[in-house]
């Protein structure tokens, strides 16, 4: 067992994230090695003077950065070579699986033929700034004009000069991030959220607080209380159907949240990625406090997965921080797929995939419905998933791993996890990344599966 200790003249509230950064800062240093053995939480809360509550969550953290090891029964261990997490898809479609893993919009023929059409349009009218320009500001402007129809469709009314071009979601909420919170600062979000949203924040240097959440969404209060508690920076939400849990969030409850914001002056990311394809969904969250909301869109997931592009909103107050990390982290989005994103917006083209694209779910979502019949899950009309709890003995990775066994892929409900607290195994299914067939089958097992007794898998050797 390790002779280092903490200092306890250095804690600051909150006092576990700020024992876990002298422990991670510690083990950086080289203090600590791994395989050290740390103290057991009850002598470490003893020498420190904190309660135990405390230390376990800042082992927790630090299990959760990949830091730390817990062994029952032996206890906590230094682990330098910290594991890469898992990404809850499978990252190749193999053999005859039927893959429910990853989230896609549904897509026929028409959708490649729409795209080879745009690829033939732009072999004829791509514009010299967009092949010859290494600057953004002379790609985008008109792009950035168009932007602001689609994004009034959305529900924002915003200037151009607010609104930057990025190739996707991901890299919205990556720039996003990094223009609000620094590395070793605090964001918020939801207990169930983005999947990508612990990786990325680990890679980033975020600490990130997972916050209890209800029918509707984050609890205001639990907001609230974080932001009283601690420094939180910014709070990250997506209320708008594309959370794991298929949720809408009601108008007062967007407003209360962004009155917290307000009240403690903190930045709101708002993934809104489905955007017009939800029907009768109250204004985005960024339409309550646009002065410190930055909202992400983007078309990939309600037109045509290759349809790599997206739309990034930030408040006058961030324009500069998120100009200079986009040019770091991407230097610009695609100027190609950004002209076959202005073009499909300008000639309706896009919002006529999204309507085709909430036609084929409803269809989609009939056959969940008929082949979930009985079982309590959650999702919305134009979900591009379900949501379902597994109830009784059954635990998360064993029924995933049964289902792989029978020829279906879906997504463990802890890739989705910021938060320990409250949770309860559920599994993510995807409706759109197969066929109506594929789909009818692979739901199938599921259910009977979800119905059935847990039995433990026996492998042969």
């Amino acid at each position: 067992m390790t002779n280092w200790r903490p200092d306890p003249l250095q804690l600051r509230r909150p006092a576990y994230l700020s024992l876990a950064e002298q422990i991670a800062r510690a083990i950086q240093e080289g203090k600590l090695t791994s395989g050290m053995q740390l103290p057991t939480h009850r002598k470490l809360a003893d020498d420190l003077k904190l309660s135990i509550q405390t230390v376990s969550r800042a082992y927790d953290e630090l299990i959760r950065r990949g830091l730390v090891t817990g062994e029952i029964g032996r206890g906590s261990f230094v682990q330098t070579h910290a594991k890469e997490p898992e990404p809850p898809y499978l990252p190749e479609r193999l053999g005859e699986l039927i893959d429910l893993s990853i989230l896609k919009p549904v897509c026929e023929q028409l959708h490649l033929e729409q795209m080879r059409e745009a690829f033939g349009w732009l072999s004829e009218n791509l514009p010299s700034s967009s092949a010859l320009s290494f600057r953004p500001n002379m790609v985008f402007p008109r792009h950035r004009a168009v932007a602001t129809e689609w994004l009034a469709q959305c529900g924002l009314d915003v200037s151009p000069l607010n609104v930057n071009l990025t190739n996707g979601a991901t890299s919205g909420m990556t720039v996003a991030l990094m223009s609000v919170a620094p590395p070793g600062s605090t964001v918020a979000a939801e207990a169930i959220s983005h999947h990508t949203l612990v990786p990325l924040s680990t890679y980033l240097g975020i600490h990130l607080e997972g916050l209890p959440i209800d029918e509707n969404g984050m609890i205001p209060e639990a907001l609230d209380d974080a932001c009283r508690k601690g420094p939180i920076r910014a709070v990250f939400l997506q209320p708008s159907v594309v959370n794991p849990r298929a949720a809408l969030m009601s108008a007062e409850r967007r407003q209360a949240l962004a009155a917290v914001a307000a009240k403690h002056d903190i930045a709101i990311i708002e993934n809104d990625i489905l955007g017009p394809l939800v029907e009768n969904r109250p204004p985005p969250v960024a339409a309550f406090a646009p002065e410190r909301t930055l909202y992400v869109t983007s078309f990939t997931k309600i037109t045509v997965p290759g349809l790599r592009i997206g739309y990034l909103v930030a408040p006058d107050r961030y324009v500069a921080a998120v100009a200079n990390r986009h040019l770091v982290s991407n230097w610009m989005a695609t100027p190609a797929i950004a002209e076959i994103a202005t073009r499909w917006v300008s000639n309706g083209t896009a919002m006529e995939l999204v309507d085709w694209q909430r036609r084929a779910l409803s269809l989609r979502h009939e056959i969940a419905a008929e082949m979930l019949g009985g079982l309590a899950y959650h999702a919305h009309p134009q979900s591009l998933h379900v949501w379902l709890p597994l109830s009784g003995q059954h635990r998360e990775e064993g029924f995933v791993a049964q289902a792989r066994l029978r020829g279906v892929a879906i997504a463990p409900g802890t890739s989705f996890r910021t938060a320990d607290q409250g949770w309860a195994p559920a599994v993510r299914i995807s409706l759109g990344s197969t066929s109506e067939a594929e789909l009818r089958a692979g739901l199938g097992i599921v259910a009977s599966l979800a119905q059935g007794n847990p039995e433990a898998l026996l492998l042969a050797i």
